[in-house]
């Protein structure tokens, strides 16, 4: 019997790393391993990327085959600012995509440049998330810690460096940075935020080998590294997922995406061009605040994250840490339309619909931007789509996430089986090296998208009017910018 063969996928998110086996043939996972993470409160959100390396080590242990898997690729949280001295060692903690600091940084990008021409050269408007506002933040605020750093690399970069010893990242993890685009790396906005073009890892073309690992890291020396790349590229990888097919992802943060026909260039910022792990693009809207906020409401008004009941007229803006789509870093939560007879279940819900609306509000601006057409989101004017809403992350399998969706969105969800779609993703680019696939035809081959899907229901028009009107009115548009206000 011919011995099975194995890849690993690592995910190194904001709270944890997880880590796949899968057998190459079949996809079938052999092997599954996590180690937390620790992200900073308070003011800022950091992580001690030394953590992410710890817990990378340990995860792939857990799998139960880190010592014989044929090759590994690692995906990571888009965004993040690791800054390295001349040994490779962290300089501080890692700046996180959710740390909303740097706003100022990045509204100062935006009005240098202009927003249409930045989107034209980088495919993104820039907000407080983007690398190059976190870099700009950094050299404004901690200039010693900037003088020191030898090297600039985003999360993903900087565990793919650990393993192989080469500085190298993708196209579509670089293009979250605000510093990159088709042409490659943009030298007036690495002139304008300061920052050397030198500092930073060279951009690999999609499938290409990123290296083998080292002696004395956790995997078997010489086992072959793919690129790797950004989390919701390699979640696009995982899934399969082909043009025109909308993901709507709940996690720590809440996206929106599809695999793109077109380069997008959104001047007003609601959708991020972004490449994808292959040539084509990834236009994608992103909120801060999704489960996470959900479960803090749950939490504050002690109930279970399941016990919500329809009714009531209350809507909740939950922004607890700022918000990025709509644009809004220095806003905070919003309860608006309490009753005597609100219930704790009401609110509950309120507040799992205004997380999903923001997300459902930008599905069509999305599809528009990859080419796709719009088709009727929270926002839009038509009935359900085509293409069944693929619901994936840590909040898909939730009873209550999903009846929200259904409800607001109009559209037919389906629910893959498989999980971790991110660390699929990265499996499947593992397993392309050796097969000589493209990795996104690894994963249909793998049918990780296969799950039951949940037939449409009437959109509650009432609850996003509801939601609209209070958005237009409600004071957290004090943190727009002056133009969105």
């Amino acid at each position: 019997m011919a011995e099975q063969r194995v890849v690993i996928g690592v995910d190194s998110s904001t709270q944890s790393t997880k880590a796949l086996a899968v057998d190459i043939d079949t996809g079938a996972v052999v092997g599954r391993g996590r180690a937390p993470h620790t992200v900073s409160a308070g003011g800022g959100r950091e992580s001690d990327p030394e953590q992410w390396w710890a817990a990378l080590g340990t995860a792939a242990a857990r799998t139960g085959r880190a010592d014989r898997a044929a090759a590994v690729s690692v995906a990571g949280q888009q965004h993040g600012l690791v800054t390295l001295d001349a040994s490779g060692a962290p300089v501080r903690p890692a700046l996180l995509w959710n740390d909303v600091r740097s706003a100022p940084q990045a509204a100062a990008l935006r009005s240098s440049i202009g927003a249409a021409e930045i989107a034209r050269r980088t495919g993104s408007v820039p907000t407080a998330a983007f690398t190059a506002a976190k870099w700009a933040w950094l050299r404004a605020n901690e200039p010693a810690a900037a003088d020191r750093t030898a090297a600039v690399r985003l999360p993903h970069d900087f565990l793919t460096e650990r393993l192989t010893g080469r500085a190298v990242t993708d196209r579509g993890d670089a293009s979250g940075t605000g510093w990159w685009g088709p042409d490659g790396y943009d030298e007036d906005v690495l002139d304008r935020i300061g920052l050397d073009r030198a500092l930073l890892p060279e951009v690999l073309a999609p499938g290409a080998r990123a290296g083998a690992v080292r002696a004395g890291t956790p995997l078997r020396e010489g086992t072959p590294v793919a690129t790797g790349t950004g989390d919701n590229m390699a979640a696009a990888l995982g899934l399969g997922l082909l043009p025109g097919q909308p993901v709507l992802s709940l996690g720590t943060s809440g996206t929106v995406y599809t695999v793109g026909r077109t380069r997008p260039a959104d001047p007003s910022g609601t959708v991020a061009g972004f490449a994808d792990a292959l040539g084509g693009w990834l236009p994608l809207a992103c909120t801060l605040n999704c489960t996470l906020a959900v479960d803090r409401f749950a939490a504050l008004l002690g109930r279970g994250r399941e016990a919500v009941e329809g009714g009531g007229t209350a809507v909740v803006l939950p922004y607890l840490d700022g918000e990025r789509t709509p644009d809004l870093p220095g806003a905070s939560g919003l309860i608006h339309g309490l009753r005597h007879d609100t219930t704790p279940g009401q609110l509950l819900q309120a507040a799992y619909d205004g997380a999903a609306h923001a997300l459902l509000a930008a599905l069509d601006e999305v599809l528009r931007a990859g080419g796709a057409g719009g088709a009727g989101g929270a926002g839009g004017a038509g009935g359900a789509g085509d293409e069944p809403l693929l619901l994936i992350g840590g909040g898909a399998r939730g009873r209550a996430w999903q009846r929200t969706v259904l409800r607001l969105s109009g559209r037919a969800v389906r629910v893959p089986d498989a999980r971790e779609a991110v660390a699929l993703g990265a499996a499947a680019q593992a397993a392309a090296l050796l097969t000589g696939e493209p990795a996104d035809a690894v994963a249909r081959r793998w049918r990780t998208a296969d799950g039951p899907v949940l037939e449409p229901v009437a959109r509650d028009v009432e609850a996003l009017e509801r939601i609209g009107d209070t958005l237009r009115r409600a004071g957290a548009l004090q943190g727009a910018p002056a133009e969105e206000r």
